[in-house]
């Protein structure tokens, strides 16, 4: 298969070889879905483990219905179930009340992803991917390949908040780790180019390329670990209200925080942490997990610090301080490894500070992409320029002060959906998601110069 700089690019491949790599992302993304949903029995999967999020049959099948719309529909003028659209639309049904619906069964769900998965795949051996918008490069396939993958990681965290059946097992991460890394690095003052209009699977709120400047700033070589953390909630981290902004005082008090989510206290002292069906000792060494906005904006306060701006974030995360060009990833263009972050659900747990010295940015900055999604202090709007494709409910429908922009992905987000231009994003009381965070701070204008 054609690759250019070691990676995959849709845009240089023959109409035969991007066929068959669009296969392949479809193959690898069912066969996460299917390990999910397989995982339980019938009773796991129509049950709602959280009002915050859908029962996982909802899930499965939501999924075939976007790909039916997407590839079938619109690509393939083809259809198999137009009646359930309203079932499956996410705008017309609220989680909390989608178990009232009449879903698919298990059964009946898988029955038809199979049959729009095998419909699917004889529209796209007749497809031109030259020419109209949406088939160029293979673009709404890469679309519906991503949406299915971020919806896995939606049921990843559905199976952590679930407290029936099975646990879920994988592996510790063992990656190599830097040792003796400085606390923070210099980002020096300066213009980059922050996201891309070449990327060819890239989504709408991603585009277009941009040049923004940027003053000098400090940020954390790592994510902030469970020692520290430990550290802010032993000081009264959770009870002191300067560290918090209004809201985030006001929701702290609202929902009694007093540790990040599946935290438990033994009456020895020591933390304990519900990770997938089972109890862990909080690792200190590991990034902190789960955690809302709102903590991480406090704990950064704290520690004299704040959080980074999205913009930082992908400045850190793009460019090379030698050429002055923005990169795929913070080690250059190639697509993610093992050896690179820990991503795609091999594990069930972020990797300990330090870890994957083979993914640093040239700055030394460690696990920007992978292990857990990082909190900024900006809200999501779009870039200059920003145009919808192919429809307003991907992106612009939640631009505005309510969400916060998260970044770099976690260790249960797939490569196919993490990209160092890509954007996610929720409300800042969320703490279900697999979210942490760095802090950063301003340069002041002797280090600017220095």
């Amino acid at each position: 298969m054609t690759t250019v700089d070691g990676r995959v690019d849709p845009a240089t491949l023959t109409e035969e070889a991007l066929r068959e790599h669009i296969a392949g992302e479809l193959a690898r993304a069912r066969a996460r879905t299917d390990a999910l949903t397989g995982a339980v029995d019938e009773a796991d999967l129509i049950s709602q483990h959280s009002p915050l999020m859908s029962p996982l049959v909802w899930d499965h099948a939501h999924i075939g219905n976007q790909e039916e719309i997407w590839l079938l529909r619109d690509v393939g003028g083809r259809s198999v179930r137009t009646d359930i659209d309203q079932l499956y639309d996410a705008f017309a049904n609220p989680r909390s009340d989608r178990p009232a619906l009449p879903l698919l069964s298990p059964g009946q769900a898988r029955g038809y992803v199979r049959q729009v998965r095998d419909e699917v795949l004889d529209v796209l051996s007749g497809t031109a991917l030259v020419g109209r918008r949406l088939t160029r490069d293979g673009f709404v396939y890469g679309m519906v390949v991503q949406h299915e993958q971020q919806h896995d990681e939606t049921m990843l965290a559905t199976h952590q908040l679930r407290r029936s059946g099975p646990p879920l097992h994988a592996p510790a991460p063992e990656p190599p780790r830097s040792a003796g890394l400085p606390a923070e690095v210099l980002v020096p003052a300066g213009g980059f180019d922050m996201g891309t209009s070449t990327e060819a699977w890239a989504l709408d709120n991603e585009r277009p390329a941009h040049r923004v400047p940027l003053p000098a700033f400090w940020i954390d070589t790592v994510p902030v670990s469970n020692a520290d953390y430990l550290a802010f909630m032993a000081d009264g981290g959770y009870t002191e209200p300067r560290w918090w902004t209004t809201a985030g005082w006001a929701y702290r008090q609202r929902a009694e925080l007093t540790a990040p989510l599946f935290w438990r206290q033994d009456t020895d002292g020591s933390w304990w942490r519900r990770s997938f069906g089972t109890l862990l000792p909080v690792e200190p060494a590991e990034p902190v997990l789960h955690v809302c906005q709102h903590e991480a904006a406090a704990y950064a306060a704290w520690a004299g610090r704040r959080l980074p701006t999205e913009t930082e974030w992908e400045k850190v995360a793009r460019w090379d301080p030698v050429t002055g060009r923005s990169r795929r990833y913070p080690w250059g263009d190639d697509d993610p490894t093992p050896q690179h972050a820990n991503l795609g659900q091999r594990h069930l747990r972020p990797a300990k500070v330090g870890s994957y010295p083979a993914g640093a940015s040239p700055l030394g900055v460690h696990q920007l992409i992978g292990d857990v999604w990082e909190w900024t202090c900006s809200t999501f709007t779009g870039y200059p320029g920003f145009e919808v494709f192919p429809y307003p409910e991907y992106s612009k429908v939640f631009f505005g002060e309510d969400y916060y922009v998260l970044r770099g992905g976690s260790f249960g987000t797939d490569p196919a959906a993490c990209r160092a231009t890509f954007r996610n994003w929720d409300y800042p009381i969320r703490r279900q998601i697999f979210a942490g965070f760095r802090t950063a701070r301003s340069a002041t204008a002797l280090e600017a110069r220095s």
